[in-house]
């Protein structure tokens, strides 16, 4: 065994890369839950609900303007060539710039949206973490495309745990929300600076290859709708709960979440770095054996994510009672109907990149579009008739709702495993009934609070 891992096959290459990515995930959770532990006793929760909004805000300007550079590194076939790296950097860079920009243009009407006049000065600051990323270097997405993801795994650990170190001393002498923007500038200087000297190979520079651009920008057209779209999906709930809740209310929300989404957030890093590179060197239309092969890593890694989100289910109230105080009390139950509404995408969560792997970045784009109207309808609607149960609920009708979509999308790659799906599905079902019957006291308090007609 040790010397399967050992060894530079693919066997060996996922099998590390693996290990080395939930160990990477795993460790950042971990650094973020004791952060957030520190934090809270520092902090107000209104401080959490307003980084909340500027989480929202920042991840959003990153998702819609994202022109799919790490993907496209990963799957094409110039991915090592100099001139495509180097093109694709530039590109990165100049997002950069201007995603911090554009941070100052809007800063003041989000401000005024939300009615928080502090956001017009937190969003330029944080955002000038947007500037620094772009500026990160393409050996990181190298690593990943062959594989080999150790060293970028634990120099971004370093990375987090320097701005984590550096956001509880500001949180400590400060006592305000900007110790919360300072820390993620401070983090992602770390991180340039750690992976632009730890990590081998040449050094980027400005150029542009007008081939390379070609091909970066047609994959990443429709790259950039999806991650447009997966912004909705990935902070659509935050975006419209910041409307309907208050910052306290979003602010436990956040940490309910925080706690829930571990487990659907470790699959799905996962997968992203795995799976594409599998598809890619093992595509499963072209043999039953690669077929095989990619089912067993499937049936691995969902039996693993969904283990991990009944605990999160069925130890919710009590992670929350251990964790935090009082004031964060009734984050248990939200952590609990937040783990339920996801199992639906765990089940899911690996036909995506059969797609990216295969270069089909329109159809992958076709079903993020589904996925994300879907959610927003869902929630929306929940929202406005019973608030955070309402939204919650619409959440896990919308994963539902897109299954469909995604077996559309699996079938086109000769990717989709019906007895995986089926097998899943039915316990997943059982997990779901069993935590509503094992947390009905909580879950009924919830709704008395949160339950009713409209915000």
């Amino acid at each position: 065994m040790i010397a399967k891992l050992r060894g530079d096959g693919l066997v060996a290459r996922v099998m590390r890369s693996s290990a080395w990515t939930v160990l990477g995930y795993g460790g950042s959770q971990a650094m973020r839950l004791l952060s957030n532990l520190i934090l809270t006793r520092l902090l107000y929760p209104e401080a959490f609900g307003i980084m909340t909004l500027v989480s929202v805000i920042i991840v959003g300007l990153t998702m819609f303007s994202d022109m799919g550079v790490s993907p496209s590194i990963m799957q094409h076939k110039r991915g090592d060539e100099p001139a495509f790296l180097n093109t694709a950097w530039t590109i990165q860079v100049i997002r950069g710039v201007v995603l911090w920009v554009f941070t100052f243009a809007i800063a003041y009407p989000v401000a005024s949206f939300y009615g928080e006049p502090i956001l017009a000065m937190l969003l330029p600051v944080a955002g000038f973490s947007l500037l620094i990323h772009g500026f990160e270097p393409t050996r990181v997405e190298t690593a990943a495309r062959h594989l080999r993801v150790g060293r970028v795994t634990y120099l971004d650990l370093i990375a987090q745990a320097i701005g984590i170190v550096a956001m509880v001393i500001m949180a400590w002498l400060l006592q305000s929300v900007w110790a919360l923007a300072l820390g993620w500038i401070i983090s992602a200087a770390a991180r340039l600076i750690l992976m632009s000297v730890g990590l081998p190979g040449e050094r980027n520079s400005f150029q542009w290859e007008r081939e390379a651009g070609r091909d970066l920008i047609h994959f990443g057209f429709w790259l950039f709708l999806s991650t447009a779209c997966g912004f909705l999906v990935a902070q659509g709930d935050k975006a419209i709960l910041g409307k309907y809740l208050s910052l306290q209310h979003l602010g436990l929300y956040n940490i309910g979440f925080f706690l829930a989404s571990f487990p659907l957030l470790l699959g799905q890093n996962v997968a992203g770095k795995i799976l594409i590179p599998l598809y890619r060197e093992r595509p499963p239309s072209a043999s039953f054996e690669n077929f095989k092969a990619i089912r067993k890593l499937r049936f691995l890694l969902t039996g693993a994510v969904l283990s991990l989100l009944a605990i999160t289910a069925f130890a919710g109230e009590w992670l929350v009672d251990l964790m935090y105080d009082e004031r964060y009390s009734d984050a248990g139950a939200i952590l609990v109907l937040i783990s339920i509404s996801q199992i639906p995408q765990v089940i899911g969560m690996t036909y995506d990149q059969s797609a990216l792997a295969a270069g089909d970045s329109r159809n992958y784009f076709l079903v993020t579009l589904a996925r994300a109207t879907l959610l927003m309808t869902f929630m929306i609607i929940g929202a406005n008739h019973y608030s955070l149960i309402g939204a919650m609920a619409g959440q896990a009708l919308a994963s539902i709702a897109v299954y469909p979509a995604l077996i559309w999308l699996a079938r086109r790659h000769k990717a989709w495993d019906w007895v995986h799906d089926a097998t899943y599905a039915a316990l997943g079902v059982t997990i779901a009934i069993a935590t509503l019957y094992v947390d009905q006291t909580a879950i009924r308090a919830l709704i008395a609070l949160f339950g009713g007609e409209g915000a």
